[in-house]
């Protein structure tokens, strides 16, 4: 409510000052007030309806676009309020003196018409900043009944105390009444940094700087005085985040700065020049050390990663070779596998944008017994196979193996995320009075007869280190995101702040007529003329 009083106070206060010195000069020349009250009034109605159309707008869009939209308001309002504010302390001293020549001149032209249009043009551009501001103010309040009431309030005061002033029943000191109100819509339209980046993450613009900084509900508790302090109006959540943190300091700071320093110990013109230059510098070196400083993310992630069997037992370890081409398998006993891969598409797995790559491997089992008894096919069967007689097929046969093994292997930059293989024995019994071969699938684990090795069976990369895969590739998502940010984009931008501010020295040089930095910079010419930099503006 504090805020919003504010808002309407500091807001509406110009308006009216315009408006009764106006109406205070057409009285006093004998002409209507009721085109002018026509004009404000139609000023009034049109800023009301530039608030009720934004908020109906942002009601029928979707909550991703509501949130975008949320964020467009709250930029607005914070540059509508930051022009607010310097201009404000430029001319805040002489704002009567001024406000009272314009209306003089315009009504020297005989014609009350002029006073009317500035009546209106003053009406709509406060009101139309009003309703701006005060809907992004509404957005990060916690009630907005109280927050309309402080409004309401606040345009209410504005109107008696600039009527009071305009006709000269009130004396305030206009300079230190803006200056202090200066500081606190500062303080808010900080606030409304830091609502406009939270609402650019919601809204999917902005998932960079996102780590949290520091907890501030010991500080501001949920439901308190503190908490509605801090959120409904200074616009600060409790868990605030580093990008918030870098956005609320850098509008915060430097703006704090120009309201509350003391007009009479202000640089003059060629320092207010030395000091954009200055800005732009540093600037520069910042946009270049970042660029350079913010490290490049890399995915941690373990080179060996360990594979279990279906029963849950440990089935070694895997390893992509020869630049991700190749699959080294190491078997518990020590054996090793070596697969050639090839990808099959780009596919979405665990979560990730993953390569799924395919390989093959065919043995034909020479290891394996070239001889089996009519007890050693029931071990490996379970059960006397289908078509085999025991009393015509007694045995022994011979036994040809062959085994085939197919491989699915997913990868994420370079790093082996997840793979699965499947393996079929096969083994072909001829001999032993069989009339023709049989052929029978020998399921994985079984014990060879005559030896202690079993049959190879499928397995699976360790659920815990595909997990653990899983985060890293995630963090070094966000990793990414954060580094395209801080060593991209946030260069750009201040790269573009110090060429604006170039601008800016080099067109206040050229209106002093400064032709070059070593004339202007003789200590001679301070020394001549100490005023210049002390009150030239």
């Amino acid at each position: 409510m504090l805020a919003t009083f504010v808002i309407g106070l500091r807001e509406g206060l110009e308006a009216a000052l315009i408006v009764g010195i106006v109406a205070a000069f057409l009285r006093r020349n004998g002409r209507p007030l009721l085109a002018m009250w026509l004009g404000v009034a139609a000023a009034v109605g049109l800023s009301a309806a530039v608030g009720i159309t934004l908020a109906l707008v942002e009601a029928s869009l979707p909550q991703a676009a509501q949130e975008g939209l949320e964020t467009v308001i709250g930029a607005v309002a914070v540059v509508f309020v930051t022009g607010m504010v310097l201009w404000m302390g430029r001319h805040a001293r002489g704002l009567k003196r001024e406000l009272e020549a314009s209306a003089q001149q315009a009504l020297g032209t005989g014609t009350s018409r002029a006073l009317v249009g500035m009546a209106f043009l003053a009406v709509l551009k406060e009101g139309f900043e009003t309703a701006v501001f005060l809907l992004a103010t509404f957005k990060a309040a916690t009630n907005a009944a109280t927050a309309a009431a402080g409004a309401m309030l606040g345009i209410l005061a504005a109107v008696v105390l600039g009527a009071a002033i305009a006709s000269g029943g009130a004396r305030v000191n206009l300079s230190r009444f803006f200056r202090t109100t200066g500081v606190f819509l500062v303080l808010v339209a900080a606030g409304l940094v830091v609502s406009a980046l939270r609402t650019a993450h919601e809204a999917g613009w902005l998932d960079a700087g996102q780590q949290a900084t520091v907890n501030l509900a010991w500080l501001a508790p949920p439901g308190s005085v503190q908490g509605s302090l801090f959120t409904g109006v200074l616009g600060v959540p409790a868990d605030i985040r580093l990008v918030e943190v870098v956005g609320w300091v850098c509008y915060l700071v430097p703006m704090l700065a120009i309201v509350v320093w003391p007009p009479t110990h202000r640089p003059g013109a060629l320092a207010g020049v030395r000091i954009r230059q200055t800005l732009a510098a540093s600037a520069g070196v910042a946009a270049v050390l970042l660029a350079v400083l913010v490290p490049a993310p890399r995915l941690a992630a373990p080179v060996n990663t360990g594979l279990v069997a279906a029963a849950g037992s440990p089935a070694g370890t895997a390893a992509l070779t020869d630049g991700g081409s190749r699959l080294t398998v190491r078997s518990p006993a020590g054996a090793t596998t070596v697969v050639a891969l090839q990808q099959v598409a780009v596919a979405e797995h665990r979560g990730l944008t993953a390569r799924h790559l395919i390989g093959t491997e065919a043995a034909d089992g020479d290891r394996f017994p070239a001889s089996l008894t009519l007890a050693d096919v029931v071990a490996l069967n379970g059960r006397v196979p289908i078509g085999v007689d025991v009393q015509r097929n007694p045995g022994p046969y011979a036994a040809r193996w062959s085994q085939a093994s197919s491989f699915d292997v997913w990868t994420v930059d370079g790093a082996l995320l997840d793979a699965a293989a499947r393996r079929t024995v096969v083994v072909t019994l001829s001999g032993g009075g069989l009339p023709t071969p049989r052929t029978l699938s020998v399921a994985a684990g079984v014990r060879l007869p005559g030896s202690a090795a079993v049959v190879p069976g499928s397995w699976t990369v360790d659920p815990r280190q595909a997990d653990q895969v899983t985060q890293a590739a995630a963090a070094l998502d966000r990793g990414r995101t954060d580094a395209r940010f801080w060593g991209r984009a946030v260069p750009v931008v201040l790269l573009l702040v110090a060429a604006a501010l170039v601008v800016l020295a080099r067109r206040r040089r050229r209106a002093l007529g400064v032709p070059s930095v070593t004339a202007a910079e003789r200590p001679a010419t301070d020394v001549s003329n100490p005023r210049s930099n002390v009150h030239a503006h």
